[in-house]
């Protein structure tokens, strides 16, 4: 962050060019807090970039104000309901304030320079009705993390197929390890989980050529077919048993060393290291060989049109996805950034070594089907019943065929 405000000048001219000549305009942005203490909370980000931002625009005053990640999403919903949307919001979806009219056209706020800028399918997530209205702000994929000192302990190596995985778990489990994979199908993070799984497996939520629902496919459910008689059928799962299993606890787990294997983002590595534990990485292992296609997740930034604004709105943003403010906020939190130029820097910087592998995954990566209103309500169906499906009594074909269900009824309610 030390570099911010010397990147005020720059900004600025590829910006909407803002003298401050057109009176006196306060900006409200409501951002998620992406640090995990009161040391490295995004309070501190946002107060040093907008001081660096308000320093070479006299007259634009922008007050940020940072809420937890369970809180965010609830606190713009309830000023929005009330009236007083926020200029901007830096929140986990966009979809249903963009189906409402309630946001700015993407192009009508960014510079042409850094709408090109956006890795391609973030950019595309981003749309409702083919306009784009999500703005991506973060992003992260997912790797398979294993325990190098129980794989060298079992004498075994990083699984690249499901086959290989099921093996080297049965190889951990007579070791003595407590959890050779975890599998948290708990409802924090459940569709998390889930999707990367049925990416792994030839399917996914979507069928792409088709852009309906897919949930039920035959790909999908021969996968969680597979989970429930191959690795939770033969008691290769833990600590506790996947529906109940939430993906903190699940990263606890992996960070004392007590399990085997598990699917991870950037920020487990950082827990590891603190606890000690030695690890690998490598693409989530597929049918017959690497998955082909990762997950990706994306947070979003918006503007609403309550307040007007839009030259002031779209030239902070401007400055905000300045290529040195994007390396800024994704170093300091362990994130992907979500601009080709970013990306860049960070694959061949040594700083960055760390997150190369993530960063790879990133062309190959799918996103949720953000774009579409029906998703919050598939989601929330997703984490509530997709643990079932890997019970001794569950059925994946009627649990995926009741996910359908409640897909095709809210796509149609949309």
């Amino acid at each position: 962050m030390a570099a911010v405000s010397a990147l005020g000048l720059t900004a600025a001219l590829g910006g909407c060019g803002l003298t401050g000549d057109s009176g006196d305009v306060t900006l409200r942005l409501v951002a998620a807090d992406y640090g995990d203490s009161e040391s490295n909370g995004s309070q501190k980000y946002w107060d040093k970039l907008v001081t660096a931002y308000e320093a070479e625009h006299p007259g634009v005053t922008v007050d940020v104000t940072v809420y937890s990640w369970n809180d965010v999403d609830a606190k713009v919903k309830e000023m929005v309901d009330a009236g007083k949307a926020p200029d901007m919001a830096q929140i986990g979806a966009y979809a249903d304030y963009a189906a409402a009219g309630l946001l700015y056209r993407a192009d009508d706020l960014l510079s042409i320079p850094v709408q090109a800028d956006f890795v391609a399918q973030f950019a595309d997530a981003g749309r409702v009705r083919d306009v784009q209205y999500g703005i991506p702000f973060a992003s992260s994929t997912r790797l398979l993390f294993y325990n190098k000192t129980l794989f060298e302990k079992a004498g075994i190596s990083a699984p690249t197929t499901w086959k290989e995985l099921a093996a080297d778990a049965e190889a951990l489990k007579a070791q003595g390890v407590k959890t050779p994979y975890a599998l948290p199908l708990g409802a924090e993070e459940a569709q998390a989980e889930t999707m990367q799984w049925l990416l792994s497996g030839g399917g996914g939520y979507t069928d792409s050529d088709l852009g309906t629902y897919s949930i039920d496919s035959a790909e999908n459910v021969a996968t969680f077919d597979w989970l429930k008689d191959n690795l939770v059928g033969k008691d290769l799962t833990g600590p506790v048993a996947p529906g109940e299993l939430n993906r903190a606890d699940a990263f606890a787990a992996f960070a004392a060393g007590d399990v085997g294997m598990l699917n991870g983002h950037p920020s487990l590595m950082q827990m590891a290291k603190k606890k000690g534990v030695k690890f690998g990485m490598v693409p989530m292992p597929g049918i017959d060989g690497p998955s082909k296609v990762s997950m990706g997740v994306a947070d979003w930034m918006m503007a609403f049109k309550e307040n007007g604004h839009a030259e002031e709105v779209g030239d902070f943003l401007d400055f905000v996805y300045d290529k040195q403010n994007v390396l800024d906020f994704s170093r300091e939190y362990d994130l992907l950034p979500v601009t080709n130029s970013a990306s860049t820097v960070m694959t061949a910087a040594k700083q960055d070594a760390d997150l190369k592998p993530f960063l790879e995954q990133l062309p190959l990566s799918e996103l949720y089907p953000v774009g579409r209103t029906s998703w919050a309500e598939v989601s929330v169906d997703i984490k509530k019943r997709i643990g079932r499906t890997v019970t001794s009594g569950g059925s994946p074909s009627a649990i995926l065929g009741g996910l359908q269900s409640t897909a095709t009824r809210a796509e149609s309610a949309e």
